[in-house]
């Protein structure tokens, strides 16, 4: 790694049987996040989508924080040219669903610990469980900076939580910890700060042991119930049950129970 691309910080990959663990490693700047590691991170996400033998995703991040969010010098540029960080075709970490973009499909699990702020805020409500160790500061503070929160908070914030207290936080950009976090359903479990990473591949790994197709077949269906409404989602039940009736990792799932023996699953 040369020293400019140390300096600009990266995102780490490393694979851990079914489990990506996806790594944000720029700490001497608190993992503020510039463009290269916006392009890696989408890389990232994409590498798990594509890759067969992958089945669930944790993100987190190295030193004592999770991210300070974006490194403004660096990415003010990109927002005055009303230009993207990720390049089209990749898989946006923020799953918003925008145009030339693709979205997520399999698990993705974050662990966030100390300062959280703006974008990783983004990241973990774009992801589906979230870990949080109980040293956390969140804040959603682009108010502070002149700009707008355009990675998902406007959005989920208020799907969370309501719109009042989405807007307590959005309006004022105040600081908040895990508690809080915890009463808005921001995250998923708070545990004490260093075991966010270990509690988030246990429950990573238990996800990984499931059915790969009825894990992403579910995590689909939930999101469309959310985003389109439950009576849109109700109408893919038949269709997408006789699917998955008819795969090989469900002939396994009824072989197992027969058997009484935990289930092999292939994701077929």
């Amino acid at each position: 790694m040369s020293t400019q691309e140390h300096l600009e910080g990266s995102i780490d990959c490393e694979v851990l049987e079914h489990v990506l663990l996806i790594s944000i490693n720029r700490p001497a700047k608190r993992n503020g996040f510039t463009p290269k590691m916006f392009r890696e991170l989408g890389e990232a996400y994409t590498r798990l989508d594509d890759d067969p033998a992958l089945r669930v995703g944790v993100l987190h991040a190295m030193g004592e924080h999770f991210t300070a969010g974006l490194d403004l010098p660096t990415i003010a540029p990109l927002m005055q040219r009303g230009e993207k960080a990720v390049p089209l075709g990749l898989v946006d970490p923020l799953n918003l669903g925008m145009e030339g973009y693709r979205r997520r499909t399999k698990p993705m699990l974050v662990a966030v610990k100390g300062i959280t702020y703006t974008l990783g805020i983004e990241l973990m409500l774009a992801a589906d469980i979230v870990v949080a160790a109980d040293n956390c500061r969140f804040s959603q503070l682009e108010v502070k900076r002149g700009i707008m929160a355009t990675g998902g908070a406007t959005l989920r914030m208020a799907e969370r939580a309501g719109l009042g207290n989405a807007l307590l936080h959005l309006l004022t950009g105040d600081e908040f910890g895990s508690a809080e976090a915890l009463r808005l359903n921001f995250v998923q479990k708070v545990v004490p700060a260093g075991r966010e990473l270990d509690e988030a591949l246990r429950l990573a790994q238990t996800v990984a042991a499931q059915a790969p197709l009825a894990v992403v077949a579910s995590r689909l269906n939930a999101l469309k119930a959310v985003e389109h409404g439950p009576l849109v989602a109700m109408h893919e039940f038949i269709p997408v049950q006789r699917r998955l009736a008819n795969s090989i990792d469900a002939a396994e799932g009824v072989r197992s129970f027969a058997e009484k023996r935990p289930a092999r699953f292939s994701g077929r």
